[in-house]
């Protein structure tokens, strides 16, 4: 058995010595060079850097909506993207955009039962009857023949991720879900993510510009640096769960705050002084 395979049958996601390269009007441009990372079973990896680093070139290569340049990506031993493969977005990675997602034209429970239906994963009475426990577990009951439009921006927040959550997918791809957010609904969507992982731990892979959230929401930060985004530094969280918000003025938390804000402002320097626009 190779290293490659060996680490991708310990990790629910396996990124190995990743690089994208694409054509734009200004020329060539390398998106990723070398990338290298694990997600653990079960664990919650935060990935930030400057604007245009490519941190959602990165999780559209994940998630099966881009190709990749060099080498390959795997979902435990499943190879889900490699040089030569075809784009292959599927059930097993889903995720929470961070303009949303919800089909505007159907009620909250249509939207939730959506996936497993179109999968033929769970009868539609069964997934109707699941759609309408976990609406109840997050405080959702009464909202289920509402259309998003008719919904606060929370609430849709929490029907995407209930939404993802149903289909019950081998990792949870979450891509700035809370940037459009005020400071208060944002505080309170992190506890209601944080109440459901904890509950029932699932593998994510979450990419904000927000460091205090990526400290307080994750067990793992990964620091890319400015084009070609490559892996400058992981940090490990060691904060205690289930986590609450007397955490954020704890010594260990201001700790790593200095520390990923350093490895972070170093990088966005660089993107400014090299004029960086957000591309990726």
């Amino acid at each position: 058995m190779n290293d490659s395979v060996a680490a991708a049958k310990r990790s629910a996601l396996h990124i190995e010595s990743v690089g994208k390269v694409y054509e734009s009007r200004q020329g060539r441009v390398v998106a990723l060079e070398s990338c290298t990372f694990q997600v653990k079973p079960g664990g919650f990896t935060v990935l930030v850097g400057p604007s245009g680093c490519g941190k959602t070139t990165l999780l559209n290569i994940i998630a099966g909506f881009d190709s990749l340049s060099t080498s390959e990506v795997c979902l435990g031993t499943q190879v889900i993207a490699s040089m030569d493969g075809v784009l292959q977005p599927g059930p097993d990675r889903m995720v929470v955009f961070q303009h949303g997602g919800l089909f505007p034209w159907m009620t909250v429970i249509d939207n939730v039962c959506y996936g497993p239906v179109i999968q033929r994963t769970m009868a539609p009475r069964q997934v109707r009857a699941a759609a309408q426990d976990m609406l109840s577990r997050v405080g959702l009951s009464g909202i289920e023949q509402s259309y998003p439009s008719s919904i606060s921006s929370g609430m849709r927040r929490r029907v995407e991720i209930i939404r993802a959550l149903i289909c019950r997918p081998k990792i949870l791809l979450m891509d700035e879900p809370f940037r459009a957010l005020d400071a208060l609904m944002k505080s309170i969507m992190h506890d209601f993510l944080l109440r459901l992982y904890e509950a029932e731990p699932f593998t994510v892979f979450f990419i904000t510009h927000d460091l205090l959230e990526a400290i307080y929401l994750g067990d793992q930060v990964i620091v890319m640096t400015t084009r070609p985004g490559q892996i400058k530094q992981i940090f490990d969280v060691k904060l205690q769960r289930p986590r609450s918000h007397r955490m954020l003025a704890s010594r260990e938390f201001l700790r790593m705050k200095r520390a990923v804000t350093e490895a972070v402002h170093e990088e966005a320097v660089k993107a400014f002084i090299a004029g960086e626009r957000e591309l990726a």
